[in-house]
């Protein structure tokens, strides 16, 4: 059984990772990031700072050891984007991460989730969308 995070280094992101890791016990978790050719993104998402060159290995390496710094034991896994998608993208590329670790459950940190699945908006829509796993939503960061 693997349990998979969308993880973006976002403060429920983070969450979601500790979440992840409480509930999987001896499972697998996996986090996925998918980090999209853009410095505008990186910037926004504070994997870049203002003055700092786009470097796709540095921001990968970053985000690595953020993942490990908070949960060691945790895999991590990259999806390079070629450049600044929608976030249908990004959720897909969740997805297909999903499917390819046959995770159980997909683990999501979302400020904008309503009170239907439906309703949620951005990445969690896309990755609640497939019925080869069950979502957990992190709406609060502990």
């Amino acid at each position: 059984m693997t349990f998979l995070v969308a993880y973006d280094d976002s403060e429920l992101s983070r969450t979601a990772l500790d979440r992840a890791v409480e509930f999987a016990g001896e499972r697998e978790v996996v986090a996925v990031t998918a980090i999209p050719r853009s410095p505008a993104y990186a910037r926004a998402n504070d994997w870049l700072d203002a003055d700092e060159a786009f470097d796709m290995d540095a921001i990968e390496e970053r985000l690595r050891d953020r993942v490990h710094e908070r949960q060691p034991d945790v895999s991590f896994e990259p999806v390079r984007l070629e450049s600044a998608p929608p976030l249908a993208t990004i959720g897909l590329a969740v997805r297909k991460a999903a499917r390819r670790f046959d995770a159980d459950v997909v683990f999501v940190g979302s400020r904008s989730a309503g009170r239907l699945v439906t309703n949620l908006v951005s990445v969690g829509q896309n990755v609640a969308t497939d019925a080869g796993y069950d979502v957990h939503i992190v709406r609060h960061p502990s």
